[in-house]
């Protein structure tokens, strides 16, 4: 029984997909031809050869190394794990068929295996930091093994997802707070996405910096760095809206914002969310910004389309984007809380 990794896309985009049909897809694009008639991964390799003939050999042979498992030496029975790029949670599967080609499939999804996800929107934040090491690994699938990753992971299910504890972790990798990410002797990948770790990073500080209502004053913050006029609720009831806000000189002006912040790591539900949209017709707002640090149902986003012209919805990475773009704005103060350093790197051909 093994531990995969596996990703929607590069943004995600399939994600839905995944989830709907209860299935997991290679998503290489014009990649139609039946998989499990080759014989050897140098059979793999020349068939990619052919379909990219415009692709470096070290591309390919990276490809090759995630199209051979899938087709090849995935089990029903294993597990895998698919880091959502949409929202900061972590869905867990169960593999339940052998793998499928349909050349009538539309592109690029002829290659197939069917999984039980039984782990659904579980928060980041319940994962011990060497595993999200693990999890935040470059290539689209690969096994997890480091830090006895499957057992680990066995153990929280028997909790119902509950976040892992220190003893638990402990027993079962022998780290405490994180990893060496250079000890890869046990995967099938050793590179790591530096962006999402340094991004992960920045999601622990504020976690401990922001808790609670202090998540209010950093949203705040950052939409008073974009230029708007804000009123803060004080801590405690809020009496439907933690945040006023007003793109016009001392508040007056033609935009006015009904803000609501939630500030813990579950995902917010349809009927949370319609909440606001009271809000505003009691505050006499015009639109309305959802800000989730845990992130939203499946099914919001979709639900939510009727109100597009009058409601945003902020997940975490949605704020960070929105963080980082006024960082050099903020007081010095927040700054303090939250030190930070723009750092440039060189992008690798393959990436």
């Amino acid at each position: 029984m093994e531990l995969w990794l596996t990703r929607a896309g590069s943004h995600g985009e399939y994600e839905q997909k995944f989830l709907d049909e209860g299935r997991i897809f290679l998503t290489w694009d014009g990649l139609n031809q039946d998989l499990s008639t080759l014989e050897s991964r140098e059979f793999l390799l020349d068939l990619l050869e052919n379909n990219y003939p415009n692709e470096k050999l070290k591309r390919l042979q990276n490809h090759s190394s995630q199209i051979w498992p899938f087709a090849k030496t995935m089990q029903v029975g294993d597990w895998v794990v698919l880091p959502s790029k949409k929202q900061p949670v972590i869905y867990v599967g169960e593999i339940t068929s052998e793998y499928r080609h349909d050349k009538n499939a539309e592109d690029p999804f002829y290659h197939s295996r069917k999984v039980k996800w039984f782990g659904q929107e579980i928060p980041r934040s319940n994962f011990g930091q060497d595993l999200l090491y693990s999890f935040g690994a470059f290539m689209t699938i690969c096994r997890v093994r480091r830090n006895n990753a499957l057992e680990r992971l066995k153990s929280m299910s028997k909790s119902g997802w509950q976040p892992e504890n220190v003893k638990s972790a402990v027993q079962h990798s022998g780290q405490i707070n994180g990893t060496d990410i250079n000890d890869v002797s046990n995967d099938d990948s050793f590179e790591f996405n530096l962006v999402d770790l340094a991004k992960q990073q920045v999601v622990n500080l504020i976690e401990q910096k922001f808790k609670g209502h202090d998540l209010t004053r950093l949203v705040a913050a950052v939409l008073k760095a974009k230029g708007y006029s804000i009123w803060q609720s004080p801590e405690g009831a809020d009496g439907g809206a933690d945040i006023l806000a007003s793109n016009g000189m001392m508040g007056f002006g033609d935009q006015s914002i009904c803000v609501e912040v939630k500030s813990g790591s579950g995902t917010v539900d349809r009927p949370t969310v319609d909440k606001l949209l009271g809000a505003m017709s009691k505050f006499n707002a015009e639109q309305g910004l959802f800000v989730s640090w845990g992130g939203f149902k499946q099914n919001v986003q979709k639900d939510m389309a009727s109100s597009f012209f009058r409601l945003r919805l902020w997940s975490q990475d949605d704020f960070l984007d929105e963080l980082f773009a006024v960082y050099d704005k903020l007081d010095d103060e927040l700054k303090a809380q939250l030190p930070l350093k723009r750092v440039w790197s060189v992008v690798l051909a393959d990436d």
